[in-house]
């Protein structure tokens, strides 16, 4: 049997179901890494892969890749996904009234906050999503996700897990040398993805994680965030599952909110297909709104694309997602 085609032309706008399937099917990892396993692509990286990134550490330059985590934030709402909301509830005033109770003078402040673990900077974890109540590595959905949490693949089991080589695919330039910024509805396909690498000089392959930087964010932050929680965007074509797998690439980040691009490529209803093939099925964990614009400026200056990158998962025992501050280092 042929595979599915890597053309988004080729998509049959009418059937996102068979369009999905048939992906799924091609591309499938489970029982690749045993039937108990919990990382899927994670695996991709060893220690080999880990001291190739630490050698690309020369300058001792580091890139924050993290959006800000406060109120002024790009969620709407959709599905109790809020910002965060962060209260003091020790402060100097408190200090200075002397009503902390402490002795010799002695003051301090504390804070709490509250947040969806997916209203900033983050990753999905392999519990985040299912295919026809599957989770990833052929397991019951049931089974897997629970009122308690994730109870196999939890995002904790990563925590010691995302180190690798990074490497930035800048598609917006590379696409849109005026402005850098794909529009909304662009459908990036695995050629394009190619020919990014290809045109930055830089080799993406096992145990990589990649960042493609569509351009929305910085599009968001200068008109104002609108529709960026949601709403249109450039993102991967659901035809990028076959070059994801084959790749072996680690894991995938990208600088809008849903990975893939929006609105989906169906005339049917449809919700993120492409995210039905990948976690589930492939094993890949997914990074979404992440700040690329700082590192594609560095990139571009350095005439170089891959770093070291750190990108942990905080350990929070059972979730399916993370908020996270990820680093490039040169």
């Amino acid at each position: 049997m042929n595979p599915p085609s890597e053309s988004p032309a080729d998509i049959d706008r009418s059937d996102p179901e068979s369009e999905v399937a048939a992906r799924a099917a091609a591309y499938r990892n489970w029982g690749r890494w045993g039937h108990d396993d919990v990382l899927g692509t994670l695996n991709f990286i060893d220690a080999a892969k880990r001291r190739e990134a630490a050698g690309l550490v020369r300058q001792g330059e580091v890139i924050s890749l993290s959006q800000a985590f406060d109120t002024d934030g790009p969620q709407r709402g959709w599905r109790r996904r809020t910002n965060p909301v962060h209260t003091m509830t020790d402060t100097g005033v408190d200090a200075e009234r002397g009503n902390q109770g402490f002795p010799h003078g002695i003051g301090g402040a504390d804070d709490v906050i509250a947040m969806p673990l997916q209203c900033s900077t983050q990753w999905d974890g392999l519990g985040h999503i299912f295919d026809h109540g599957m989770a990833w590595n052929g397991r019951r959905a049931g089974d897997v996700v629970t009122s308690e949490g994730d109870l196999v693949t939890g995002i904790e089991h990563a925590a010691a897990a995302i180190v690798s080589r990074g490497v930035l695919l800048d598609v917006g330039a590379h696409l849109r040398p005026d402005d850098a910024e794909l529009p909304d509805g662009y459908a990036i396909s695995a050629a394009e993805l190619d020919d990014c690498a290809a045109a930055q000089g830089v080799s993406v392959g096992r145990g990589d994680i990649v960042l493609v930087r569509t351009g929305r964010l910085a599009r968001a932050r200068r008109e104002g965030w609108g529709e960026y929680a949601g709403g249109p965007s450039a993102g991967l074509s659901l035809t990028t599952a076959g070059w994801l797998h084959r790749s072996e690439i680690a894991a995938i980040a990208t600088d809008t909110w849903g990975f893939e691009v929006r609105p989906n490529e169906f005339d049917a209803p449809s919700f993120q297909p492409l995210h039905q093939v990948v976690i589930p099925n492939i094993g890949l964990t997914i990074g979404e709104m992440w700040d690329l614009d700082a590192l594609a400026v560095s990139c571009r200056a350095r005439r170089r694309w891959d770093f070291l990158l750190s990108a942990p998962p905080l350990p929070i025992t059972g979730a399916v997602g993370s908020p996270i501050n990820p680093v490039a280092v040169f």
